[in-house]
C-alpha cells in the first residue's frame, strides 16, 4: 500500500529540519572555518549535494540564522542565533532546573541538599531538600552564611576574582568553631585544594557539629553560577565519607551545569 502523501510529508519536513540544524551546528563549529564556510565546505562536511544545501540555506538566512558575506560568498551564523541564545539565558530558572537532582541527590546521599547563591561576602541558600532523616541540619531558604567559613562559599571562591577574594578576606574571618580558617594564608591553601578536588569540604567549620561537602555549577561562560551541598551531622558525615559524598554532589553539580547549557573549565 503506498504511504499517504500526509506521512510522507511529515517525513520530509522532520528530515530537512535535521539538514539545516546540521548546517546551523557546522557554522557553530569555528575550528575549521573562523572566517565563515564556503558552500563546498558545507557540502563536503556535511556530505550533502549544492543543491539541497541551497534549498536548506534560503530560509535560514531570510530569518538571519545564517548570513552570507557579500564579497566573499561564505557562510556563517547571523544575529538571530545571539538573540535566540540571550532569551534562552534569561529564562532559566535554575531551581526549577536543578530541583530533581537535587532530590535525586537526597536520595542517594540521605541528608540535607541545598542549592546555594554567593552575595560576597555571603552565601545564600536559594533552594533546599530535606534530609528524611530526624537527626538533620537546620536551615531555611533566604538565610546567609559566610562564605570564608562554608563549603559552598569556598567553592564560589576558589574561582573568584583577586578584588571578590580580597573583599572577603577584608570582611573579616572570626572564629565560628574551633575548626575555623581564620587566616587568608590558610584560606588561599584551602582554595586551592578545592579546585584539585572539584569539590569543597567544611570541616565543623561554621557551625557545631555540621559537617558539608559542596561542588560549583557553571553557567555557560564557564563561571560559577550556583553551588550545591550536603549538609549532615559529622557523626554521619564522617571524613572517612568525604569523599564518596564528594563524588556524589560533583556529579550533581555537574548534571545542572550540563542541564543549563553550562561549561565546566579546567583547573
Amino acid at each position: 500500500m503506498p504511504e499517504p502523501d500526509t506521512a510522507r510529508e511529515r517525513r520530509n519536513n522532520s528530515s530537512s529540519l535535521r539538514r539545516a540544524l546540521s548546517i546551523l551546528l557546522f557554522l557553530a563549529d569555528n575550528d575549521g572555518h573562523p572566517l565563515g564556510a564556503t558552500l563546498t565546505d558545507l557540502a563536503v562536511g556535511l556530505e550533502l549535494s549544492k543543491s539541497t544545501l541551497l534549498r536548506l540555506v534560503g530560509p535560514l538566512r531570510e530569518i538571519r540564522l545564517v548570513d552570507q558575506d557579500a564579497e566573499t560568498g561564505r557562510y556563517r551564523l547571523g544575529p538571530q542565533n545571539a538573540l535566540l541564545g540571550q532569551l534562552y539565558l534569561e529564562r532559566l530558572d535554575i531551581r526549577r532546573i536543578a530541583a530533581p537532582l537535587l532530590r535525586g541527590l537526597v536520595k542517594e546521599v540521605r541528608e540535607t541538599v541545598h542549592l546555594v547563591a554567593f552575595e560576597p561576602p555571603e552565601i545564600v541558600y536559594i533552594d533546599k531538600v530535606e534530609s528524611p532523616q530526624a537527626v538533620r541540619m537546620h536551615s531555611r531558604i533566604g538565610s546567609r552564611q559566610p562564605a570564608y567559613a562554608t563549603a559552598t562559599g569556598k567553592v564560589f571562591l576558589a574561582r573568584a576574582t583577586d578584588k571578590v577574594l580580597d573583599a572577603v578576606l577584608a570582611a573579616g574571618m572570626p572564629a565560628r568553631t574551633p575548626n575555623t580558617i581564620t587566616t587568608a594564608e590558610r584560606l588561599r591553601a584551602e582554595l586551592a585544594r578545592v579546585r584539585d578536588l572539584g569539590y569543597a569540604v567544611d570541616d565543623v567549620e561554621n557551625e557545631p557539629d555540621i559537617r558539608c561537602v559542596a561542588a560549583p555549577v557553571f553557567d555557560h561562560t564557564g563561571l560559577v553560577t550556583a553551588a550545591v551541598s550536603v549538609s549532615g551531622p559529622a557523626t554521619r558525615i564522617t571524613p572517612e565519607r568525604v569523599a564518596e559524598v564528594g563524588k556524589m554532589v560533583a556529579e550533581t553539580a555537574h548534571g545542572i551545569t550540563a542541564a543549563l547549557g553550562g561549561t565546566t573549565p579546567g583547573n
